[in-house]
């Protein structure tokens, strides 16, 4: 670019020599100032980056001075088109560069939605997938509960019947085995009664039902007691037995003393157990505490007589009564 300018004033300085030397002069002055027009010229031709002064330029003709400013514009207009051609070419070359990376960008946004679809997607399947199993489980612990709720009716009705089956028999203890084989349970049964209780022994021996030997087979690996089972048609008559036994504390067959006791089922005997504690800090107490058919507690507390089928609701009613709640806390 810088030599194409100098080629350019090269060629401005000879033409304006050319046009020098074509015109005629009118004078020797004139003709002594385009002389040394002329070899400055040819200086400047032999040094052409020496740029003229102030007073050389003002020296010059008036058309060799427009020729010159006509150069310089024409050199100026060449520079600033090549600096704007060089400034475009970096413009467009920034541009290009700016339109890849946004393009670049664009994929970029493009993957990471694709991505975020992908995950959302994923996302709704596993919320769907949880609620399906939370549906499930919900479902599945309704059936597990009306389950358990069914065993545990049947479990209550299996027990009620079992009880209201044993409700009205007396358990005989302590009598020796082989005394009824000539004579038979309620044989046996009449005999103590006549024994121990001869003022109710009619009355009582009529309403046997049935009398045997329990249980019926004998594990030899275990030493299980046998005693004798008498099923009453009346359970007033099992109470008043039981009444009259309790208040003469001890019976006896042939001299051997026995025991009569109200037969239960094993749950009613382990509900009855569990009382067991209770029953004797009540009877510390002196509140005069009772075990009722099957498993039920009753006691007498500030002059009123307070009954409870399970502990819990004994736990409910004490929690009332500070001075109970003290009593029993060990075992409620």
């Amino acid at each position: 670019m810088a030599s194409s300018s100098r080629g350019h004033r090269a060629e401005a300085r000879r033409t304006t020599i050319l046009q020098a030397v074509e015109q005629k002069p009118h004078s020797q002055k004139d003709k002594t100032k385009r002389q040394r027009t002329m070899y400055q010229l040819k200086e400047q031709d032999k040094t052409p980056e020496k740029q003229l002064n102030e007073v050389e330029i003002g020296n010059l003709p008036g058309k060799e001075f427009r020729i010159m400013i006509v150069k310089m514009i024409q050199g100026l207009r060449k520079r600033m088109e090549a600096k704007i051609e060089k400034m475009q070419e970096m413009f467009n070359k920034d541009l290009e560069e700016l339109k890849n990376k946004q393009t670049e960008m664009n994929n970029t946004i493009t993957e990471m939605k694709t991505t975020l679809e992908g995950i959302n997607s994923r996302i709704t399947e596993a919320e769907e997938w949880i609620s399906d199993l939370e549906d499930r489980m919900v479902e599945f612990t309704a059936v597990e509960q009306n389950k358990e709720k069914r065993m545990k009716r049947n479990e209550d009705s299996l027990r009620d019947i079992w009880d209201n089956i044993k409700r009205n028999n007396i358990c005989i203890i302590g009598v020796l085995e082989g005394e009824e084989r000539e004579k038979g349970p309620k044989k046996i049964f009449e005999e103590i009664i006549v024994e121990g209780f001869p003022n109710m022994g009619k009355e009582i021996a009529t309403q046997v039902q049935e009398a045997q030997r329990v249980p019926y087979r004998i594990n030899p690996r275990t030493n299980t007691p046998r005693h004798i089972v008498i099923k009453l048609a009346k359970i007033k008559d099992k109470e008043k037995l039981l009444k009259a036994a309790r208040e003469k504390r001890q019976i006896t067959y042939k001299g051997t003393p026995i025991r009569l006791t109200a037969d239960f089922s094993a749950e009613t005997l382990q509900a009855r157990r569990e009382w067991r504690d209770i029953l004797n800090v009540m009877k510390g107490k002196n509140l005069q505490p009772r075990l009722l058919y099957p498993a039920r507690i009753s006691f007498r507390f500030h002059g009123e007589i307070k009954s409870f089928t399970d502990k819990q609701k004994l736990r409910e009613f004490s929690t009332s009564k500070p001075a109970l709640k003290q009593m029993l806390k060990e075992f409620l």
